[in-house]
């Protein structure tokens, strides 16, 4: 059965010790931090699916915390649980303000924690349906959002996003080396559509090393020169100085066949509906797939823009 990972933050060892026991005994996959600067560490390494954490710390206190987690859109819905000796209804609202979800004044009950627990967890599992690994929303957000356009009327694109070559570089660097450059990706894709896209786009992960942006029409070139460019200086960092050298790993193709994969690249195949009507988002995601697959039997970073008309 999978395990909840749960990190617990504070700077007083019995308290560590005390949610440790409580928490083992409930199931949860623990981990343990005694300040706000080693919390964000661990977080960044491998996010948790909750956060416990104190409300007053050295080096970084539990709102500060707060506060950085709320700002990184890969990390900002991670539900979070402050913890305070302090019972002060103005301290409450201050951590409130911070971005955690609920606020438990020590000394704490058990059976009161592990209630507040289970529902800022059950609350969060229903309320978001995102990506565990980058935590961008799923394909129910995607669907939904690709049909609350088309049934506004309004012009779309629909950009579907896929890196080449990444199950060989997985297969050879390991799971670990490609769920960072998941992440990666979906932080450059972020900052792209933030740069040269729309104030509401919205970007989606499908899975795997497939994503979705949803733009406009007129933010498709600068969109896609963007990325291509970025993705470009970036792949080659993924790399070890041996294999960048080389500009090639070994893997094996889809039939098993030995072959020289060179370094990855970033392929978008992009729908819009600007020159002909396009009622179903099923008939985007046929598309899109289509113009996806052209667009990764081109060498290097490509963006495929579907321009067929009625």
């Amino acid at each position: 059965m999978f395990k909840k990972k749960v990190l617990i933050v504070d700077d007083d060892p019995d308290i560590l010790d005390l949610l440790d026991i409580i928490l083992e005994a409930e199931g949860f996959n623990v981990n343990k931090a005694n300040d706000g600067e080693e919390a964000l560490k661990q977080i960044q390494k491998q996010p948790p699916d909750l956060l416990i954490i104190d409300f007053k710390m050295p080096k970084l206190t539990g709102d500060k915390v707060c506060q950085k987690l709320r700002e990184d859109i890969l990390l900002r819905h991670m539900p979070i649980i402050m913890l305070t000796g302090k019972s002060e209804v103005k301290d409450k609202v201050h951590g409130i303000d911070a971005g955690a979800d609920d606020y438990i004044v020590k000394p704490f009950e058990e059976k009161e924690l592990i209630a507040r627990i289970k529902m800022v967890l059950r609350r969060t599992e229903q309320d978001l349906d995102a990506n565990p690994l980058t935590r961008l929303p799923g394909n129910v957000s995607i669907i939904n959002e690709l049909e609350k356009r088309l049934n506004s009327g309004q012009q779309l694109a629909a950009f579907y996003v896929d890196l080449d070559k990444f199950k060989i570089y997985n297969d050879h660097y390991g799971f670990e080396h490609g769920d960072a450059i998941i992440r990666e990706t979906a932080r450059l894709l972020i900052a792209s559509v933030r740069e040269k896209g729309n104030p509401d786009d919205f970007i989606g992960h499908i899975g795997g090393d497939d994503f979705v942006i949803i733009s406009t029409p007129d933010k498709v070139k600068d969109i896609c020169e963007k990325i291509t460019s970025e993705f470009g200086n970036l792949s080659p960092d993924f790399y070890d100085k041996a294999d960048r050298t080389k500009g090639f790993i070994h893997g094996k193709d889809r039939q098993g066949n030995i072959i020289k994969a060179p370094l990855m690249t970033i392929s978008l195949g992009i729908v819009t509906n600007k020159r002909r009507k396009i009622s179903h988002v099923a008939e985007i995601g046929e598309i899109g797939a289509e113009l996806k697959e052209y667009a990764k039997e081109k060498t290097g970073n490509v963006c495929i823009i579907d321009r067929r008309e009625e």
